[in-house]
């Protein structure tokens, strides 16, 4: 089956954070969007008719999650991740932040400490502010563009701060590191080693390169399962955030009702009812869209990289093996953040992300989102092009 990525669709006027933002920030040309992490593609058909079932069905009272639901979710991690996970071990959630929220409040009080390892998603810092917990930042080694943890470091900190929770963003969000078995192993012994528990933020699971792995953390042992609450969600890899469904996978009973009691202390919020249709039928119908998916995303990082290798090679991108997050090194440019925000967003008109947003080693760096049709993506190249030549 031919999955049509190029087309541009308008997403103006509909009421969604990337697009319609964008009219806050009048100028010519109009700002070209590539910050806030969704695609500019359609989800799979077969996820547009099962809601459009539904809707022609005219009720939309409260849900359930049928059994057919959990099978195609089981069937999923097992088929994409080869890991087997059991129907009592998931809860539902409204989004994977929320489960990490919950996660920190299950298992810390006021005053522990929590690790994170940026540069890294900005929620996770503000997961650790909100509930009164100290953050210890565990910063990723750039080495060359590749990063890697720096596990000495690692296990240095949890000792001193008796940190409690690490937050693990794998697929990593913004550098698109994709951690190997040793890398997760060595993460997991240490925290294994310290009663620590993991809370591994997979929400970027399904979106590796081809030829790439992804390896859920709970999967390489019971011990490690034990210790570990895995978020998923089918909202980045079929383009369905704004459906606000995701779901904790936590083997561990005595972990999962500690996480449990925490979720029924923020009202027990149900499933959604469109959320739970739409994360069904992507699971059951949707990989054939996926990998087309992942071969044209592949492509599209491809083609960053030659364009600023060839045209503009101050600036260089973070070797990544997934996710449609590009991390950008501007430092040559020897400009400082708000100069950066300036050039991109005012005299290239092209919204990113600052660096700065995703804690230590963020300075001089900026995020691009390259999941939209490859035509948007060489126009908004191209201005930057020509807003460096010209400022």
């Amino acid at each position: 089956m031919i999955f049509d990525f190029d087309t541009i669709i308008d997403r103006r006027q509909t009421n969604n954070i990337k697009w319609n933002l964008t009219a806050k920030h009048p100028g010519e040309p109009e700002l070209l969007p590539l910050w806030v992490a969704d695609m500019d593609f359609q989800a799979p058909q077969e996820v547009s008719a099962a809601l459009r079932r539904h809707v022609e069905h005219g009720l939309f009272g409260y849900p359930i999650v049928p059994d057919s639901c959990y099978d195609a979710m089981i069937a999923w991690v097992k088929a994409r991740h080869g890991w087997n996970i059991h129907k009592e071990w998931i809860i539902f959630t409204p989004g994977v932040i929320p489960a990490f929220y919950w996660t920190i409040q299950a298992f810390t009080q006021p005053g522990d400490a929590v690790v994170i390892q940026p540069p890294v998603y900005p929620p996770f810092f503000k997961a650790v502010s909100a509930n009164n917990c100290v953050l210890v930042e565990n910063e990723l080694r750039n080495v060359n563009g590749h990063y890697e943890m720096d596990m000495d470091t690692f296990e240095a900190q949890i000792k001193a701060s008796g940190a409690k929770v690490f937050v693990l963003c794998s697929p990593h969000n913004p550098v698109g590191r994709v951690w190997t078995e040793a890398e997760l192993r060595q993460m997991a012994a240490c925290c294994l080693k310290h009663n620590v528990v993991i809370c591994s933020d997979e929400i970027h699971a399904d979106l590796v390169f081809p030829g790439v792995r992804h390896i859920p953390t709970a999967s390489l042992s019971a011990e490690i399962a034990a210790r570990t609450v895995t978020c998923f969600a089918a909202s980045k890899t079929f383009n369905i955030a704004g459906l606000n469904t995701a779901f904790a996978v936590i083997p561990d009973p005595d972990i999962r009702a500690a996480f449990q009691l925490v979720k029924h202390h923020a009202g027990n919020p149900e499933s959604n009812l469109m959320g739970v249709i739409a994360t069904e039928a992507a699971y059951r119908h949707g990989a054939p869209w996926l990998d087309a998916l992942l071969e044209y995303l592949k492509d599209n990082y491809d083609f960053l990289t030659r364009f600023l290798q060839e045209r503009i090679p101050q600036i260089t991108v973070a070797k990544s093996e997934g996710t449609y997050l590009a991390w950008l090194d501007c430092r040559q440019l020897g400009r400082s953040d708000a100069e950066l925000h300036d050039l991109f967003m005012n005299k290239a008109r092209v919204w990113l992300n600052d660096g700065t947003m995703f804690g230590s080693g963020g300075s001089g760096f900026q995020r691009l989102n390259f999941g939209c049709p490859r035509a948007t993506l060489e126009t908004a190249l191209t201005r930057i092009e020509r807003a460096m030549k010209n400022n």
